[in-house]
């Protein structure tokens, strides 16, 4: 059980459980998914991940914002009508939820995700005003 009201952290050698890739979206190889929800924010709307993935070739589709960070292996992205990127370890990259895209991945990938749900237009003034913070440095 996670407490949304406490502090979380997760080791890099975390284990993590099956979560399959849907077999009408892989493209090429047998790709092998294992993920972990470690944290998630009190109101719901954010959720941090652990995720690691075999080689292969599959579809995606970014329901949620995604923030990933890349702490093993590598991976190139291809949001669809857009550059692929290649992302490799302590590479971050930002992916907006509403998007296809292909993962393709040559020998293994682990990253960090964070996951947000998309607040509506009509609600970002209030989130931005709830949110703001300054930041110590």
């Amino acid at each position: 059980m996670i407490d949304q009201n406490a502090a979380a952290t997760i080791g890099r050698s975390a284990e993590l459980e099956n979560d399959p890739i849907r077999p009408e979206d892989v493209l090429s190889g047998d790709p092998r998914a294992r993920a972990r929800t470690w944290a998630v924010s009190a109101d719901g709307t954010t959720s941090h991940w652990m995720w690691d993935c075999s080689a292969g070739s599959f579809r995606w589709w970014f329901g949620f914002d995604e923030t990933v960070t890349i702490v093993e292996g590598s991976v190139r992205v291809q949001v669809d009508g857009e550059e692929p990127v290649d992302l490799a370890v302590g590479d971050a990259a930002y992916f907006p939820a509403g998007r296809w895209s292909t993962w393709t991945i040559d020998d293994y990938v682990r990253k960090q995700a964070v996951l947000r749900v998309p607040v509506p237009r009509s609600m970002s003034y209030v989130a931005r005003v709830l949110g703001q913070r300054k930041h110590a440095r």
